[in-house]
């Protein structure tokens, strides 16, 4: 089973560009077709947060089109720091999980061999992502609730530093209580997250989680210490994890094209 992670979109109004420099209408299509042209096709799709730039009806209706045209399989998305709930909610409540929700959005997924459990982060008006009382309940609810299950936990902001300064002033910042809940359950095989626009590794309780690159632009590497933050136009890719029973949760990074290739090996 493949179940494809697409993250980081910033989908803007018809006609605007993020920053006053970047299509991400035009990046997030060609993302969208290249997963739409995988083979074998994905079971599933995650949009792991900030599905749109400014959480504008006509941005979640601009996104919404274009699943339409392209994604055939289910799209089960979370809100990041750039959403807003209601609007997202109102405009792509025909998408599974959200149409007869309320308040937080974050929802289980059963039918799929991996269990998914989907987070909502977001603290509206702030960049920074939070794991309260209710949410954290209703992780450990969730995970207590199906204990022999290989499970994934999706949610934009990652539970741990990247190490790129400026992003992880607004990381989550419940990190200590989210590693705590998972430490209390084994089943999880994988956190995937988005916000920091890089492909990052790291264990959390240890479960290996992944931030998945931006299917857009990307966060400079800016390692050093004080270094300002920045965005660099990096190969837009996005995430395809495989999951088997022998193998458990395989993840891959794949770049959107075109690219020259596939080349057969030759003498």
């Amino acid at each position: 089973m493949l179940i494809c992670q697409v993250t980081d979109l910033h989908v803007c109004p018809p006609g605007h560009l993020a920053y006053g420099a970047i299509d991400t209408n035009a990046m997030t299509e060609r993302a969208l077709a290249a997963i739409a042209a995988l083979d074998p096709a994905p079971q599933a799709v995650l949009i792991t947060g900030d599905l749109v730039e400014g959480g504008l009806d006509a941005e979640y209706a601009l996104l919404l089109s274009l699943i339409r045209r392209y994604l055939a399989v289910p799209v089960y998305v979370i809100p990041g720091n750039h959403d807003a709930r209601e609007p997202l909610r109102r405009v792509l409540g025909s998408l599974p999980g959200l149409g007869d929700g309320h308040g937080f959005v974050q929802y289980v997924v059963e039918d799929l061999p991996v269990r998914l459990i989907m987070l909502d982060t977001l603290t509206p008006g702030h960049n920074y992502g939070e794991l309260c009382a209710e949410r954290l309940d209703f992780l450990e609810r969730s995970l207590a609730a199906a204990p022999d299950r290989p499970t994934m936990i999706a949610m934009h902001h990652p539970p741990f530093r990247s190490g790129i300064g400026f992003m992880d002033r607004d990381a989550l910042r419940d990190a200590n209580a989210f590693a705590e809940v998972l430490g209390r359950h084994r089943q999880v095989e994988r956190i995937i997250c988005g916000h920091v626009h890089r492909a990052v590794t790291a264990c959390v309780a240890k479960v290996p989680a992944l931030i998945a690159p931006s299917a857009c632009h990307h966060m400079a590497l800016a390692l050093a210490p004080g270094a300002p933050g920045a965005f660099v136009l990096d190969p837009p890719a996005f995430a395809v994890h495989r999951w088997s029973e022998a193998d458990g949760i395989v993840s891959h990074i794949a770049y959107v094209g075109p690219c020259p290739g596939p080349f057969p090996f030759t003498g």
